[in-house]
């Protein structure tokens, strides 16, 4: 009997393994190849599918991650523990992983799940001159002192920086990239609540002020946090 449970119970894993491969959670086509590897950490579970990953290539991100659906008897050691919706959840490298009895699978997070941190590898991409980060085919986009999981934008995604509205702009303290993109958005915000111009919006749609306040509020907001405005 122990060992007919044992089969169905991993007849189970592999099915939704197998299920996971044939399409993206989010819709659509996966942008990237599936491939078989050796799995090291977490172990897979004993006597099920080997161990399989996907090659992200969406934005020239070019990482390779688990395909969702894989079971796992543990998660990596440090990985990150998150409460949201009634269930715990458990994310490392850019994996989010869900336990499910006994076992850990490789998910697609739900919206709102929030993370202090960022994984290791991504790619910022911006909508509608807001940055958002992706990896793993998940978004993510700053809130509060962390980021959150959002859903894939609607809107054109673009991999160029908005214009920087007539600003040069230099780190000097050595602001790493992703620091950056996250203090001009920042200061953008800041900037349009105190003056009402929104440059990324429509003509219509800005209550008050000019780009020049606008700019000088930008210059402030950046020169603040460390950088050189000319």
């Amino acid at each position: 009997m122990g060992v007919l449970l044992s089969g169905i119970l991993l007849f189970a894993w592999s099915t939704t393994a197998e299920a996971a491969d044939r399409g993206n959670p989010y819709g659509g086509s996966r942008g990237g190849a599936y491939r078989g590897s050796p799995q090291h950490s977490p172990r897979a579970v004993q006597g099920g599918s080997p161990h399989r990953e996907f090659r992200d290539t969406r934005y020239q991100h070019n990482r390779s991650y688990p395909v969702h659906g894989q079971a796992y008897r543990k998660v990596p050691h440090g990985s990150y523990h998150a409460h949201h919706g009634g269930h715990h959840y458990y994310y490392y490298g850019g994996v989010w992983y869900r336990p499910y009895g006994a076992y850990f699978s490789v998910i697609v997070p739900p919206f709102g799940l929030y993370v202090p941190f960022l994984p290791p590898y991504y790619s910022t991409v911006w909508v509608g001159g807001a940055p958002y980060y992706y990896a793993n085919e998940i978004y993510y986009a700053h809130q509060g002192a962390g980021y959150v999981v959002v859903p894939p934008p609607k809107e054109e995604v673009s991999q160029a920086p908005p214009p920087a509205e007539d600003l040069f702009i230099y780190p000097r303290l050595g602001q790493s990239e992703q620091q950056q993109a996250d203090d001009r958005y920042q200061c953008h915000r800041w900037a349009v609540e105190q003056t009402g111009f929104d440059p990324t919006q429509p003509p219509e749609a800005r209550t008050r002020g000019t780009r020049a306040d606008y700019q000088r509020a930008m210059g402030a907001c950046l020169d603040g946090r460390g950088y050189t405005v000319k």
